[in-house]
């Protein structure tokens, strides 16, 4: 296999000068914008927005939509790339997926977590989520006979569509429940 380099240059670019990709599928929830803003507050941009050129030099971003959105008066770090539109609708449709796939060693996100210190309401919030979830993800030792299971309520909701149930998914961990999502 072949692999093609296909980042053509790095650039800092006002961040209100970047066109955002016209099908971008991702919404971004309170909980979601407020952590990020903890993050660029306490650390600053430490990952670059993904663009593609267009004919008429604009910038279309393809990653990064949150961050230019969040810090319009800045300059940004920018990877431009030299892709068709078709590459950049498959880039757009594929990243945040292919990175969710990584699964998680519960024991190493639980010990990361604990040393990460913030000032921010929101990122500790994201943080407690994911301490929680690396707790859920710890094998459990089997239970003798005389085990109680402790109650637990829960909802199962019918969504339209993986659209809807993202959407809702998204919402509901922004107002701090604990979600997990199902397909049957």
């Amino acid at each position: 296999m072949q692999i093609r380099d296909r980042i053509r240059e790095f650039r800092r670019v006002p961040a209100s000068q970047l066109r955002p990709h016209p099908k971008n599928w991702r919404t971004h929830p309170s909980a979601q914008r407020d952590a990020l803003r903890g993050v660029l507050a306490e650390v600053g941009y430490a990952t670059a927005l993904v663009a593609r050129e267009l004919a008429d030099g604009t910038l279309e971003l393809i990653d990064g939509h949150l961050r230019a959105e969040t810090t319009p008066d800045m300059e940004v770090p920018v990877l431009v790339l030299d892709v068709s539109a078709e590459e950049a609708e498959k880039l757009l449709t594929v990243i945040d997926p292919l990175a969710a796939l990584a699964q998680t060693s519960g024991e190493r996100l639980a010990a990361l977590v604990a040393n990460v210190q913030t000032q921010s309401a929101a990122v500790r919030n994201l943080l407690d989520q994911l301490a929680e979830q690396s707790r859920e993800r710890q094998p459990r030792a089997a239970a003798g006979p005389e085990a109680e299971i402790a109650p637990s309520f829960q909802i199962v909701v019918e969504c339209r569509d993986e659209a809807e149930q993202e959407s809702l998914f998204e919402r509901l961990r922004g107002e701090g429940f604990s979600c997990r999502l199902l397909v049957l």
